[in-house]
């Protein structure tokens, strides 16, 4: 059988007595140098919609942004007095109250307009559209701060509108880079501690990692201005845990080869090089794996998820370099007494010999097909929860916690027409207004339609709709109106944010054609490139991709009658997929990787990868739980896309981590046998 020296791999050359140094030293310089250079992001002022500019929605918002005051985006004050009529001299005062902020914020403040009950009143604040997401935010909180002040005793005012809302959003994310590290690196040295049982081992790792972090926030933000591709919070916060909880992964993989390699090597540098060498190909396999998949998003269409994409790939690249350069540096320059108070020794006996997963694998293998097939038809089971799944989430849905605006609209629906703190607005001709105002004026649902603003040969058409607004209702009324008005005007164009969450909709739709297949085409064939098998790179796609569709099953009925969530998010589906995907099949690299490492040396398919679970059973558990809690503490974020994705991750990585790499793929290697391993020549008798 073949023998092979992991010190020619090109990274393990990095390791020496002055080399680690160096390296250790152009690493922090490099660090120091990309945190204080790095320029400043794009800031967004649309963070909030994530359509593509083909998308019809948003043509029409660009063409009305050239009517008189088509820049302006309208605040909406909606003052209550619980439940009672407001009286004349409460409105008198509202009325002067709407000549002050008119004052105030150099506008036509419309109102107040009384509710047909009389109980509830709106005054309507137009504020500039075109601003950034922080002084739009400003602009919120100077209103909200002036009404509180001036408004009459006995009366309740809440600000919605579409500057509410996403102030609100943007106020999701005050602090969330603070509490999301603190949070995140807690996690970490907790599992850490509990992993090595070492005082202070698990400080190399987290150091290490957590610079990786602020580095990579670093680059993202500096591929932002340099590109003017805008971030936010969510692009951010799910980049960090991607570099936390990836990073952590391999640094945790390296170091669990390092301890190993101790036990054989007397000099520390020359197991780090065996390590490194061992590790590499297997971490940059599944690193590369994560990156192309993630480099995928860009095909969508969707600015939030190629968003995503492109910052998470450039977090993932500098994770690797800071798991695969500087931490090894930073491992062998303390030595062994890093691993008190369980010193690995050369000679000591290696504990994988009578651990527990070599006993899983030794059960595994001595029935598989017992065991793959009731693997398989528990991941089925878990699977078909995904036909009754939903998305696309309302705008009161999107917020763990109720903001204000959320809470403006309920009381202005509990009044006046639900859409009617969202109209949708028509794009049509002045010559071709009335008629279309009729067309949809005949839609059902539709409260109003009314000829607004013209000029420059357009005209807008203003409709208020009797649904919630984003509801599912809503978005059906918004399909009808495009077929009745384009009947009448076949270039009408109907926006508004029903209108761009019906458009949302579709994309996300478009993106998952697009995009699946190229995730998965990706996979594959990083996983013949790594294990030279045609029969070994399908079976573990094809379990990866159950393993998906099995959390997503369960996700989605915990959501559904746990937690009470109308529908998932339109990109939920789309993201989790490529972290599960991606991420997922990192485990099974490591454990196949290693068992092809033992095929070469032993021949033996059935006792490679016993011996394979044997050695990696341990890390890969500590890795799966470790990128799952990371993945959870998105729900310090009160946004429901982040907390379902990290409920989605979390939950899919423990299911890979423990069912299929622990029990499904041992019992498949052991079912196929050499066969396994066709057509590379593994798989042919020695």
């Amino acid at each position: 059988m073949e023998t092979f020296d992991h010190r020619t791999f090109p990274l393990a050359r990095l390791v020496g007595p002055r080399r680690s140094v160096v390296v250790l030293l152009l690493g922090l310089v490099l660090s120091a140098a990309v945190l204080i250079l790095a320029p400043g992001p794009t800031e967004s002022t649309d963070a909030s919609v994530n359509l593509p500019d083909s998308a019809e929605s948003a043509i029409a918002r660009d063409r009305l942004a050239d009517l008189p005051g088509g820049q302006d985006a309208p605040a909406i004050v909606v003052v209550s007095h619980g439940g009672e009529r407001i009286d004349r001299t409460q409105l008198a005062a509202l009325g002067r109250l709407s000549q002050d902020l008119g004052s105030s914020f150099d506008s036509e403040v419309a109102g107040p307009v009384p509710s047909q009950d009389g109980t509830v009143a709106l005054l309507t604040v137009p504020l500039p559209g075109d601003v950034g997401t922080n002084e739009n935010s400003e602009r919120i909180e100077d209103l909200r701060a002036d009404v509180r002040e001036a408004l009459p005793d006995g009366l309740t005012a809440e600000v919605t509108g579409a500057p509410a809302v996403q102030a609100d959003l943007g106020a999701v994310f005050e602090g969330a880079d603070f509490r999301l590290l603190a949070a995140t690196a807690i996690v970490v040295a907790l599992l850490l501690i509990v992993t090595y049982r070492s005082p202070w081992l698990w400080l190399v790792p987290l150091i290490v990692i957590g610079l990786g972090d602020r580095v990579a926030a670093k680059v993202v933000e500096a591929i932002s201005g340099l590109t003017d591709i805008p971030i936010d919070g969510s692009t951010t916060g799910i980049t960090s845990v991607l570099v936390f909880g990836a990073g952590t992964n391999y640094a945790l993989l390296l170091i669990a080869r390092y301890r190993e390699e101790l036990r054989r090597h007397e000099d520390r540098r020359e197991a780090m090089r065996q390590a490194v060498g061992a590790a590499a190909p297997a971490i940059l396999s599944s690193s590369g794996t994560v990156v192309i998949g993630l480099l995928a998003l860009l095909l969508a269409d969707a600015p939030f998820v190629s968003r995503i994409g492109l910052s998470g790939a450039a977090g993932i690249v500098v994770a690797v370099f800071f798991a695969l350069v500087v931490l090894p540096a930073a491992m062998t320059l303390p030595g062994r007494w890093l691993f008190w108070p369980f010193v690995p020794r050369v000679g000591d006996p290696d504990p994988s010999e009578r651990g527990l997963w070599r006993r899983v694998g030794t059960a595994v293998t001595r029935r598989p097909v017992v065991v793959t097939v009731s693997g398989l038809v528990v991941l089925v089971l878990m699977a078909l929860g995904t036909l009754g799944l939903r998305t696309g989430l309302g705008q009161d849905e999107q917020f763990l916690d109720t903001p204000e605006s959320i809470t403006a609209q309920e009381t202005l629906s509990s009044a006046f027409p639900a859409g009617s703190s969202a109209p949708t607005s028509i794009v049509t001709t002045p010559e071709r207004a009335e008629q279309v105002a009729r067309a949809a004026g005949d839609v059902p649902d539709v409260r109003s339609a009314e000829v607004g603003r013209e000029g420059d040969g357009i005209a807008e058409v203003s409709v208020v709709l009797s649904d919630e607004p984003s509801s599912d209702a809503a978005l059906r009324t918004v399909e009808q109106l495009r077929t009745a008005v384009q009947d009448v005007d076949p270039d009408a164009l109907v926006g508004g944010q029903d209108a761009e969450a019906l458009d949302e909709a579709d994309t996300a739709a478009r993106d998952r054609g697009v995009i699946i297949p190229v995730v998965l085409a990706v996979v594959l064939g990083m996983l013949l490139l790594l294990l030279r098998s045609a029969v070994a790179a399908l079976l573990l796609a094809s379990t990866t991709v159950l393993s998906y569709l099995s959390a997503l099953g369960v996700g989605w009925l915990v959501f559904d009658h746990v937690l009470g969530w109308s529908a998932m998010d339109v990109g939920t589906p789309l993201l989790a997929f490529v972290f599960l995907v991606a991420l997922g099949v990192d485990y099974n690299i490591f454990l196949t990787a290693r068992a092809r490492e033992e095929m070469r040396r032993t021949g033996d398919a059935t006792g490679s990868i016993v011996t394979a679970l044997a050695v990696t059973g341990g890390v890969i558990t500590s890795a799966g739980i470790l990128l799952a809690a990371v993945f959870a503490v998105l729900g310090v974020l009160p946004l429901v896309l982040l907390a379902q994705l990290g409920v989605l991750v979390g939950f899919g990585v423990l299911l890979d981590t423990v069912v299929v790499r622990g029990l499904v793929t041992p019992a498949l290697v052991a079912w196929c046998g050499r066969r396994f391993w066709w057509p590379s020549r593994l798989s042919r008798p020695a």
